[in-house]
């Protein structure tokens, strides 16, 4: 099963396609003023470099979050929009699980900075279970309170490939692209200042 999945909820942003565990390549994204303008010429390089054509692709996948805002919607609307015109399903997979795939303990606790002196995190089994649900908070107290032997994942690396592979294991629990959402796990800036004003 191929897939062609997509990371830009952070500055280090990836594309890559996967077909079942097999990464068939995995290219990192730059670009100081977001992914948007950028995204589908290099979605569409990729896919050439691969003697592929989007007709090819079997399902979709992509980052939803945490993350910046801007490139979770960036990424998860591009998957959307392709998926929706190829009519296939779209897997979205929390950072967070996909940093965790990289882990080799029983129990994974991955990590991701959500500044404001807080950080992302949730406990995941081997099998990628959610074993401590995703949070935002101090690192300091989330540190406290994981569970004994926690490996603790936090090194950035490229996502989409993890992604992919994650998507191929669960894609019994696709989505119609419509049904597809961010998992942002902190409320945006407009909705913690909408509140206050209320």
């Amino acid at each position: 099963m191929k897939i062609l999945a997509v990371d830009t909820t952070s500055e280090n942003g990836s594309i890559a396609i996967t077909d079942g565990e097999r990464v068939l390549e995995e290219i990192a994204l730059k670009s100081d003023d977001g992914f948007a303008h950028v995204l589908f010429g290099e979605i569409e390089k990729l896919l050439v470099r691969n003697g592929l054509r989007l007709a090819d692709i079997d399902g979709f996948a992509a980052a939803s979050g945490p993350g910046t805002f801007t490139g979770v919607r960036v990424g998860l609307t591009a998957v959307k929009g392709l998926a929706e015109a190829m009519s296939r399903r779209v897997v979205a997979v929390s950072n967070l699980k996909a940093m965790a795939f990289f882990g080799t303990g029983e129990l994974r606790a991955s990590w991701l900075d959500a500044r404001r002196g807080e950080i992302y995190g949730a406990v995941y089994d081997a099998s990628l279970k959610l074993v401590q649900d995703e949070v935002v908070m101090k690192y300091e107290a989330w540190l406290a309170g994981l569970p004994e032997n926690a490996e603790i994942l936090s090194a950035q690396r490229l996502l989409a490939g993890a992604i992919g592979r994650v998507a191929a294991r669960e894609f019994d629990l696709a989505l119609d692209p419509s049904e597809v959402d961010a998992n942002y796990v902190r409320r945006s800036d407009a909705e913690m200042l909408w509140k206050d004003v209320l």
